[in-house]
């Protein structure tokens, strides 16, 4: 086997990694701003569609982390420039927030119900009967169905929230048509990343928190995976996995030596 080449670009999921549950993990700010002095190419990845890169650049300077705004990568990007590639100018019915509207709008799509190329489902704090019917009605005409991310619930401060995932499954169960979902654990939102910063897969790094979503499409994708023990996988379930990451850590402070 080949030896790898040294890290030069980073990619590092958010949630669970560098913040956790509004508050920075400890190292993470350390960490971040020698990512920002080094010049290393990085982005801060989110299967989260529901805010843009500049919301997210105000939440994590909230938390004491300052993250460039071109230095954000999310789901919402992910599929706008899935959606660009491959039927350029195209329309599609969204539900979702501010952050998949205007990533759509951005890559030059017609937002629409009228006969519409796709239906694009994402993240939202409201999801409508109303809409879903909609969705619902508009792929048995003919729509292609795309959502955002996989994930099944989502957090908040009561518990547990319906998110992308439940949601999909429901429209699939009405329709009997699959969701292509373009966020993480599909490699694809690594390969759109790494294209973001021209960077390459043999040397680049990605940290995340899960064994099933960040470190399978890191390793699906050809990087470099380093899992942190600062977030949803904990030590002991690491075996019950068929793959392994390529490093296991405490948290990102524990990866400072590597930005020497």
């Amino acid at each position: 086997m080949s030896e790898r080449k040294p890290i030069q670009s980073w990619l590092t999921d958010m949630d669970g990694v560098l913040v956790r549950e509004g508050h920075p993990v400890p190292g993470a700010e350390e960490f971040i701003g020698r990512l920002r002095d080094s010049g290393r190419g990085f982005l801060v990845l989110t299967n989260n569609s529901i805010y843009t890169p500049r919301d997210l650049v105000v939440r994590l300077r909230a938390a004491g982390l300052e993250v460039p705004e071109k230095a954000i990568w999310t789901s919402a990007l992910a599929t706008a420039k899935f959606l660009q590639d491959q039927r350029p100018g195209g329309s599609a019915y969204v539900i979702g927030e501010a952050g998949l509207t205007t990533a759509l709008h951005d890559a030059g799509y017609i937002l629409t119900d009228l006969r519409p190329d796709y239906v694009v489902l994402g993240e939202t704090r409201n999801y409508s009967f109303e809409q879903i019917t909609r969705a619902i009605r508009l792929i048995e005409d003919g729509a292609r169905f795309i959502a955002t991310n996989p994930d099944p619930v989502g957090p908040s401060a009561e518990g547990s929230l319906p998110a992308c995932g439940s949601v999909a499954a429901m429209i699939t169960k009405a329709t009997r048509v699959e969701p292509y979902f373009v966020g993480k654990p599909n490699p694809m939102m690594m390969r759109s990343a790494l294209n973001a910063i021209d960077a390459h897969s043999e040397s680049t790094a990605m940290i995340g928190d899960r064994m099933d979503t960040d470190v399978v499409s890191g390793m699906e994708a050809g990087l470099y995976t380093i899992l942190v023990l600062s977030g949803v996988t904990a030590k002991e379930q690491v075996d019950r996995f068929p793959f392994r990451p390529s490093l296991m850590v405490d948290s990102v402070a524990d990866l400072m030596p590597m930005l020497d």
